[in-house]
């Protein structure tokens, strides 16, 4: 979990945090760079149109890698997309690092927009690797890893930011190369680890580099159930390639985890957490903290986050996805409405401010035990081999699209309702953890194959076909079982037993 981690969603949360702290500094380069190269000042309108450039180019970037990210997955697997995103990641610091002494602000651009793709291919294919490798009763736990990782980057990122450390005026192009740290820390561990098994055997038909990897992660004595529970859905599958994205929209049997990937990914952005960060810096100003002192108190909510992400790993394999996320949505709401009043009147009362404090605290940990932890999980665990890749760059696409629609209509939804704009986010909370409560199933302790299950009736609406289903797959475990006790005795040739397992299935 660390070695994917470090390199995967903790760049995602590090790059994302770290582009505050410089601001001023980038703003007096560009001004600089343009009156040495035009011998004119830079008009404020294009100061603001190359800064907005610079900040959001990273979401266009990530956009890119969450629509390459799949595929990297299918060609060079899970391990090697991972170890191959370094390289982006690496080229990326090299340019942001040498675009100050260069003087050419357009590497900070390239190098921004190339980081952006090494975080959109580590948030789509992190998830897969994770929840492929873990065991059902450990799934839940490892997959938190990428939670937990990227909410590790993001108070990171706040940390080295601070002017004591790399924050000041002539560190800001060291602040933004430190981003090949966590590249080179994963280039060093992660080749040491196996490939995912699922994929190997899956995907790649290699039984042998299967069982090899499964002895790895669980010991020669335990990794016979894994190699069971992947055998089964191999099987299942009959030889199954890869979906494309595309083939997921016309393919009935995934119609709702599709849905379901949808609403929870852009649920996730459009839950107001974007808006906690954007009153945090006035609530606090309110409460009689100085301007000084802010940046440090902010560190507050980013260790909160990270807080709440541990502990969402931790109770996550106890008391299930469904809870957590259900629970999480609904504290969201009820914290949207006591902000809502709480900003109303926060002039009122001298007492009022602190419970804006509270509430901003309460609705990120509401967030980090919720949508925070659990989206990312969950949709990796709805679908099975042959559909995972094509939905998490599904999922990826949706979340950078609402990552950056948020940050383009949000200043205008403030502008224009002021506080009242938890109003819109308490509505979406609520509409959200409907579709939870009547939609998703509990996935706890369960293998991909009975997820599908829970998902059949949902997706056609009867019970016979249902059936159906569940006597071939009973069929085809048979014959598993068969051609792995027949292959483990020599009574058979292989390729006669395997010929009888595609007839039997």
């Amino acid at each position: 979990v660390c070695s994917v981690g470090i390199g995967g969603t903790f760049q995602y949360g590090y790059n994302v945090s770290i582009i505050n702290a410089p601001t001023q500094h980038i703003h007096k380069f560009l001004n600089e760079t343009w009156a040495s190269r035009y011998h004119v000042e830079l008009n404020p309108n294009l100061l603001t149109f190359l800064w907005s450039v610079i900040a959001s180019i990273f979401s266009l970037g990530g956009l890119c890698g969450a629509l390459i990210g799949g595929s990297m997955a299918i060609q060079l697997g899970r391990k090697g997309a991972l170890l191959m995103n370094n390289i982006i990641a690496i080229l990326a610091a090299i340019l942001m690092g040498i675009s100050f002494p260069t003087g050419l602000f357009e590497l900070l651009i390239v190098g921004r927009f190339l980081i952006g793709i090494n975080s959109g291919v580590g948030l789509c294919v992190q998830p897969l690797y994770l929840g492929e490798v873990a065991p059902k009763h450990l799934r839940g736990g490892m997959a938190m890893g990428s939670s937990i990782f990227l909410t590790g980057g993001i108070l990171t990122g706040q940390i080295i930011g601070l002017r004591e450390i790399l924050g000041a005026e002539a560190y800001w192009p060291l602040l933004l190369s430190s981003s090949c740290v966590p590249a080179f820390a994963q280039l060093l561990f992660l080749p040491w680890f196996p490939e995912s098994p699922r994929y190997l055997l899956i995907d790649r038909g290699d039984e042998l580099s299967c069982a090899k990897a499964l002895k790895r992660f669980h010991g020669s004595s335990q990794y016979q159930r894994e190699m069971e529970d992947i055998q089964r859905e191999c099987f299942a599958l009959d030889g199954e390639k890869p979906k494309k994205p595309w083939q997921l929209f016309t393919d009935r049997a995934v119609r709702w985890q599709l849905v379901t990937v949808v609403v929870m990914t852009m649920g996730q952005q459009l839950s107001g957490i974007n808006a906690i960060y954007f009153y945090a810096t006035y609530v606090f100003e309110q409460a009689g903290i100085s301007t000084e002192k802010i940046p440090y108190v902010t560190l507050g909510t980013g260790a909160c986050e990270c807080l709440t992400a541990l502990t969402c790993g931790l109770l996550i394999d106890r008391v299930g996805r469904r809870y957590l996320i259900l629970g999480g949505y609904l504290l969201m709401t009820l914290w949207s409405v006591v902000l809502t009043f709480s900003l109303t009147y926060q002039e009122l009362y001298p007492w009022v401010p602190y419970v804006s404090m509270m509430s901003i605290f309460a609705f990120i940990l509401s967030f980090g035990l919720g949508p925070g932890g659990i989206t990312n999980t969950l949709t990796a665990e709805i679908f099975v081999q042959s559909s995972r890749p094509a939905a998490c760059m599904i999922g990826g696409t949706m979340s950078w699209i609402s990552f950056f629609t948020i940050g383009m209509l949000f200043p205008f939804i403030v502008r224009g309702l002021k506080q009242y704009c938890f109003v819109v986010f308490l509505l979406e909370c609520s509409l959200v953890a409907a579709f939870i409560f009547l939609v998703i199933p509990e996935t706890k302790n369960k293998s991909f194959l009975e997820i599908k299950k829970e998902f059949h009736k949902l997706n056609f609406g009867g019970k016979s076909k249902e059936k159906e289903t569940e006597l071939n797959e009973r069929i085809v475990y048979a014959s598993s079982c068969m051609l792995r006790g027949s292959l483990s005795k020599g009574s058979l040739p292989k390729m006669l037993l395997k010929q009888i397992l595609l007839n039997c299935s």
